[in-house]
């Protein structure tokens, strides 16, 4: 299998884990005041996916044999991901309280151990000298991040809003563009 047909098997995947926001039964603006904090985690978590799927096409990208265990480390990322819709109505139907704030940062710590386990499966295919093991380097990134999100699993203990500010954080840092794959990649078509 190449890697084009799971990427496009992916991103099928991603695009179905639909995020759902409830209608309110009134017609009116304070209607809308009670689901702020569904709101609130429904624009968190679809930042994240979004994150998932650039970063995830990216890493496709720098994928040139799949093999069994690619594909098992692919659908292990896609069965915390398709977590996330959950995690997320409960945290935001429960105004962020502790419970539902750790579940959520357990999905996320997973999501992002499954990530490095799938860059780890690629890169044991490739060899130490592949595009991808180039291009990840240090990856602070990707250190940092189950690093947060242990931080505010543990956070959600003493304050729930603390961690949803780890949350928020860790996001930010994905959201500024990782171009690694991308620069490795068109540094060797050149």
């Amino acid at each position: 299998m190449g890697a084009r047909r799971l990427e496009a098997f992916s991103d099928g995947v991603i695009t179905i884990m639909v995020l759902e926001i409830k209608v309110p039964q009134g017609d009116s603006l304070s209607e809308l005041l009670p689901l702020l904090p569904v709101f609130l985690t429904y624009t968190l978590s679809f930042a994240y996916v979004g994150i998932y799927w650039n970063n995830h096409h990216h890493l496709l990208h720098a994928c040139i044999t799949v093999t069994g265990a690619v594909l098992w480390a692919n659908l292990h990322l896609l069965f915390w991901l398709s977590l996330l819709p959950f995690a997320t109505g409960w945290m935001g139907e429960n105004h962020f309280t502790a419970v539902p704030a750790a579940l959520y940062g357990v999905v996320l710590l997973m999501a992002g151990i499954a990530y490095y386990l799938l860059e780890q499966s690629i890169v044991r295919v490739q060899g130490p000298d592949s595009i991808l093991k180039k291009a990840l380097g240090r990856d602070w990134k990707g250190k940092l991040s189950p690093v947060l999100c242990f931080v505010a699993i543990v956070a959600t203990l003493y304050s729930p809003r603390l961690a949803e500010a780890i949350f928020v954080v860790l996001a930010l840092i994905w959201l500024i563009p990782d171009r690694r794959i991308e620069n490795v990649l068109a540094r060797n078509e050149t």
